[in-house]
């Protein structure tokens, strides 16, 4: 198909982007092909997608999405979800399946909410990958997938035993590295430190469970095989032993000192700030949270951690990132436009700084700038359109005009939205 875009504006999700007037932007099949004034510009055979005065932008790109998981809110009195009784009842014949369609429909809700990269981390055996690979396929809808398939972690580790394996060694752990390789990931997730779900002590939410040398072991392997390593990471100890040994992207982060930052750049790691997953803990009163003390003072150390680990790492020129770490409780799969938000009210940014960590930036954080995250001749063809000016109002991103994913156009794309999880959240905007 060939679409020429006309009649609105151009965010082209570059650091300096500000809105232009005029353009038309060519899509041919799967790729922008052309951006140019549109006056006098002959559209023989193409389809004129005229959007009205609306805003034209880059797909949004989410490096930190838990695929098989819905993001629920919690309901009172109930127990703590045993994840790894959970993971068992994929034994039961018939139950993949269900697990695997119900995650491509999550897919799908990320592609029409507008995020049309994603990178999942961390997930149900190889299910992300075979969501990918239909979707590649044109056998469903939804976003470019990188997936990491099943972490690894050790015995007693965040997710150790469901949605993460359980390294007793570093050989056991280059061995599990080795496994998710044979299930063709894109990246591959480790679990340093224990987090906010899992935590049983006040003040210790981020407690390190992987040693030195498992996580150098691991790192060491999956760069032999030629993949990057995303490291779960919530306290300082943590980011520390996770940059020593070699991760290149830091989920969450805690607050950094000077030798963290030093660490940072010396590696190039980038951080990842995902502030989605820690503020129902820490900001949600207990009778909406269905946490308890401890687990809002431990949600409140974290929130605070990855705030300040984003923001000095912005001020000393170290990539940040921004996710949602969609599954966790009261983050589903629509709501990326709510971690600009946040990203603009505390870490100090702009609007436009926000998009383009959105966009760009976080294309180039997990590997595929050169493939999508902006509006550039070449790029793949994954646009949204909004109704107003996400510089002046990013709360405009919650309901979009349209959306396309690699060449495939959706015009005003639906979502079966939860009304109480999104009037919750709407109150910290």
């Amino acid at each position: 198909m060939k679409y020429a875009f006309v009649g609105g504006y151009v965010l082209n999700g570059h650091e300096d982007m500000k809105a232009e007037e005029g353009l038309a932007v060519l899509v041919s099949d799967d790729k922008i092909e052309k951006i140019a004034p549109a006056d006098g510009l002959d559209l023989t055979g193409y389809e004129v997608v005229d959007i009205k005065g609306k805003y034209l932008m880059p797909g949004l790109v989410n490096p930190h999405v838990h695929l098989a998981v819905a993001g629920n809110a919690p309901k009172a009195n109930a127990k703590p979800v045993d994840y790894k009784k959970v993971f068992k009842l994929l034994n039961i014949p018939g139950v993949k399946p269900i697990m695997r369609i119900m995650s491509q429909g999550y897919a799908k809700d990320e592609v029409l909410s507008g995020v049309t990269t994603l990178r999942a981390v961390g997930g149900i055996l190889d299910f992300d990958g075979k969501v990918r690979d239909k979707i590649n396929a044109g056998k469903a809808l939804g976003p470019r997938i990188l997936a990491c398939n099943s972490a690894v972690s050790v015995p007693g580790g965040h997710f150790a035993g469901s949605l993460a394996t359980e390294a007793e060694s570093p050989e056991m752990a280059r061995e599990h590295v080795r496994q998710i390789h044979a299930t063709n990931p894109d990246w591959i997730k480790i679990m340093v430190t224990g987090g906010v779900m899992d935590a049983t002590e006040d003040g210790e939410p981020g407690i390190l469970r992987m040693s030195p040398e498992i996580v150098k072991a691991a790192c060491d392997e999956a760069h032999k095989l030629g993949y990057k390593v995303a490291a779960h990471v919530e306290s300082p100890e943590g980011v520390r032993v996770a940059l020593e040994g070699g991760v290149d992207t830091i989920e969450h982060g805690a607050q950094p000192d000077d030798e963290i930052i030093e660490l940072f750049k010396k590696t190039g790691s980038a951080e990842v700030c995902t502030i989605s997953p820690a503020l129902p803990y820490c900001l949600f009163d207990l009778s909406v949270s269905h946490t308890d003390e401890l687990g809002k003072r431990n949600g409140t150390i974290v929130m605070n951690g990855i705030i300040e680990c984003a923001k000095t790492c912005i001020k000393e020129g170290i990539p940040v990132g921004i996710g949602t770490d969609t599954g966790c409780p009261f983050i589903r799969h629509y709501d990326m436009w709510r971690e600009l938000c946040y990203f603009v009210k505390y870490c100090d940014v702009t609007p436009a700084f926000a998009l383009y960590t959105a966009t760009l930036k976080n294309a180039e954080i997990i590997g595929v700038g050169d493939i999508t995250g902006s509006i550039d001749e070449g790029k793949s063809a994954d646009i949204i359109v909004s109704n107003e000016n996400p510089l002046e109002n990013l709360k405009t991103l919650k309901n979009l005009s349209m959306v396309m994913a690699r060449g495939k156009l959706i015009k005003d794309p639906k979502i079966k939205k939860d009304k109480y999880i999104d009037q919750e959240l709407d109150k910290y905007l």
